[in-house]
């Protein structure tokens, strides 16, 4: 055993016998709830009457909201990164109401996180939140229970991804005993003697006493015995599922009904380069029964666009590391590059031989590229891996993994009751970390409304780098870094590159018959829903020659005639400055300061214009091996808008489909007028006339970036409808 860890385990061991004598650390639990149901709003309504369907109404729902009773939320809010102190599932009750004033939200801690304890206190905070809406036909506020089932694969060939799980009910009887993770049995076993530093407490150190107190109970759980029926098992262990064919067998088990809605798609901090969305489609991983909707957007960024880079992401199975192209610099590429300006006196052989070993380590490097030089900064490996011309794109994305590559697949193989072919509703969410559900109404406080996080100061962060990260063994040479599906506490120090691709969160928006949670969730069945990148954008988008008339969003339709569609669009009201006097009146004030940090939703009478609509068409294959890029046309149509302060509404149709034999999927986007967005270029790169990158300025969370700097640039925000899927009559 190495010195280091026996002079831990001795320090567990001395404050073991401490723990025993005095006592076990204290739970502060789920907090309390402030606010009562909202009074009647005197701004403008958040529900939208839809021309010609007056039983419909537009609401504005979160569902992926964190507290800290998730892990890395819990690290997030700690003071050695500048959180604020913990935030509890009643904060996002209180947030919710008075501060975004939402219609509906969903709780969706890490299931890892939560051990018994803790799924009890998330229940019975949601059942409180609920119990404060006043009459369930028509509440101020629907407060949903779930829990984030997040997977990683280290190889494409392992790797599924996140997924949320919601329940329709809130009763003890109408939820699992146990939420289900995707940890591996054992996997947490080995950091049971953390809880024992929870001792920290008396010496002044009790915010990190209660995070290590959190993690040492995670470690003691015991994991469930496998095999056995879900229903069967004991309350108090830790159930696991590795893959989503499991999860989905489980939740058919307890036979609640529930949604699993797969999110964080495209985003390169987990899913592997070469991750496909193709191994979610077979050996039962995908249930259109369950999984209604896609998570499209959050602030994390954005996974919908495709982009066609096969040499970044392999060809014929064999990585390959690609040339730079004018849209495009690949990590593995730059490393090479670093490492060819240290070659100093080299000779000219040995240094192209260590240029070449730089890019074949980057390239096998994972999520992880920059470890092989682990002494460069950020600004060392300038926008490489990163989308030039996306919006608001997630870090280092994957093309394979995006939602409009989702669309375009089928799996030939697919056969009895098994489908082919995705058919998702498109929402967004915010994945906020501090218990701040709709976070995306406001541009400001780039620190407290997204998970921008980072050390407070240098000195500290180099003390966490030398503990967590290997050193540089030498400076002209790349190392090789181990690839590993399993988080470690060293992620939460890769900050400075993530920190400038996180926004305020989306939102989702569903045509509701009522304000009921009922109503809520069949609009979200029907997969009659929107998302939005935070604004309140509002959107219809209709076919309107369909086999049964008219059909909205996420409708799925077979046809042999040309489809023809209408689209309306509104823009989202213009925010005052500062929270409306029913938020004002709602909370105390250091509860309003504490949760909305004076920013609350509170929209003027004018609204933003729309600038444009855009049509995308994606053809999904027709044969097996079928090219993906030519099958998504990305903008298909487009359509300026007048400036028109109630809007803009368009028609078109398509002529090709009656004649081109393949089925086809349409969605459209409704594009503001661009406004000020915090990390709206996201690492501030300088291009010299041929379109290089000479220099990045990331957005960093940590003391590099001043926290007054909400590194604002230009950018449209938008709403994307679910698709609406035309198919060709079956063949007589």
């Amino acid at each position: 055993m190495a010195r280091a860890g026996r002079v831990a385990v001795g320090v567990a061991l001395a404050i073991a016998v401490v723990w025993v004598a005095v006592g076990r650390h204290p739970d502060r639990g789920a907090g309390a709830i402030e606010g009562a149901r909202r009074p009647p709003s005197t701004t403008p309504a958040a529900a939208t009457q839809e021309p010609g369907a007056p039983g419909k109404s537009i609401l504005f729902g979160d569902l992926h909201v964190h507290t800290t009773f998730s892990i890395d939320a819990f690290a997030f809010s700690l003071p050695l990164l500048g959180g604020t102190g913990a935030h509890p599932p009643a904060d996002a009750c209180d947030f919710a109401r008075y501060c975004s004033e939402l219609d509906f939200f969903s709780l969706n801690d890490h299931a890892e996180g939560l051990f018994p304890e803790r799924w009890a206190e998330t229940k019975e905070s949601v059942r409180e939140c609920n119990a404060r809406a006043g009459d369930p036909a028509s509440p101020d506020l629907v407060a949903f229970v779930g829990w984030e089932w997040t997977q990683v694969g280290a190889t494409p060939a392992t790797h599924y991804g996140h997924r949320n799980v919601v329940f329709l009910g809130q009763a003890e009887d109408e939820v699992p005993k146990r939420p289900i993770s995707a940890l591996p049995p054992g996997a947490a076993a080995n950091a049971g003697w953390i809880g024992s530093l929870a001792l920290l407490g008396p010496l002044g150190l009790g915010p990190y006493a209660d995070f290590l107190w959190h993690v040492g109970e995670v470690a003691r759980l015991r994991d469930c015995p496998t095999g056995v029926d879900t229903r069967e098992l004991p309350a108090d262990c830790r159930e696991n599922a590795s893959t989503p064919a499991e999860l989905l067998a489980k939740l058919g088990q307890w036979g609640y009904p529930s949604m699993v809605i797969p999110h964080g798609l495209a985003w390169g901090a987990h899913a592997p380069p070469g991750a496909r969305l193709d191994l979610s489609l077979a050996g039962g991983n995908y249930d259109p029964r369950r999984e209604r909707l896609v998570e499209i957007f959050s602030g994390h960024g954005n996974s919908e666009e495709f982009r066609d880079r096969p040499g970044a992401e392999g060809a014929d199975g064999e990585p390959v590391c690609a040339a730079p192209t004018k849209d495009f610099l690949p990590c593995c590429w730059r490393a090479g590059e670093i490492v060819r300006a240290r070659c100093g006196d080299l000779p000219e052989a040995e240094c192209e031989k260590r240029v070449e070993e730089a890019r074949r380590l980057a390239l096998a490097a994972g999520v992880h590229p920059e470890r092989v030089l682990p002494d460069t900064t950020a600004e060392d490996w300038l926008d490489c891996d990163q989308c030039r011309d996306g919006f608001k794109p997630v870090m280092s994305p994957r093309p394979q993994q995006t939602a409009q590559y989702g669309l375009a697949i089928r799996n030939f193989a697919a056969a009895g009751d098994e489908p082919d072919r995705f058919r998702w509703g498109f929402i967004a969410s915010s994945d906020d970390h501090a218990a701040r559900a709709g976070t995306g109404y406001k541009q400001v406080m780039r620190r407290a409304m997204t998970d921008a996080r980072g050390f407070t100061s240098p000195s500290v962060e180099s003390i966490a780098r030398r503990a967590t990260q290997t050193p540089q063994l030498d400076p002209r040479r790349a190392q090789p870094v181990p690839v590993s599906a399993e988080r470690s506490f060293g992620e939460l120090f890769d900050f400075e590159r993530g920190a400038s691709f996180f926004y305020p969160g989306g939102l989702v928006a569903v045509h509701a018959s009522g304000r009921s949670r009922e109503a809520i969730w069949d609009a979200l069945q029907r997969r009659e829903v929107y998302a939005t990148s935070g604004p309140r954008i509002l959107l219809w988008f209709d076919l309107v020659n369909g086999p049964d008339g008219r059909a909205p969003m996420g409708s799925a339709v077979s046809m042999a005639k040309p489809p023809a569609f209408e689209v309306r669009a509104a823009g989202a009201f213009v925010q005052r400055p500062g929270c409306p006097p029913e938020s004002r009146s709602g909370l105390s004030p250091e509860r309003l300061d504490h949760l909305c940090r004076g920013e609350c939703y509170f929209p003027s009478e004018e609204r933003e214009r729309i600038a444009a609509i855009e049509v995308v068409r994606v053809r999904p294959q027709a044969r097996p091996g079928e090219p993906i890029a030519p099958l998504i046309e990305d903008p298909w149509r487009r359509f300026a808008c007048p400036a028109d302060p109630a809007g803009c509404r368009v028609a078109f149709e398509d002529p090709d489909y009656a004649t081109s034999g393949r089925d086809a999927v349409y969605y459209v986007r409704a594009l503001q007028e661009p406004t000020p967005a915090i990390n709206g270029a996201n690492l501030r790169t300088v291009f010299d006339a041929d379109g290089n990158p000479l220099r990045v300025e990331p957005c960093s969370g940590s003391w590099r970036t001043p926290e007054s700097d909400d590194c604002l640039a230009p950018v449209q925000e938008r709403a994307w409808s679910s698709p609406i899927y035309v198919d060709q009559p079956p063949a007589s």
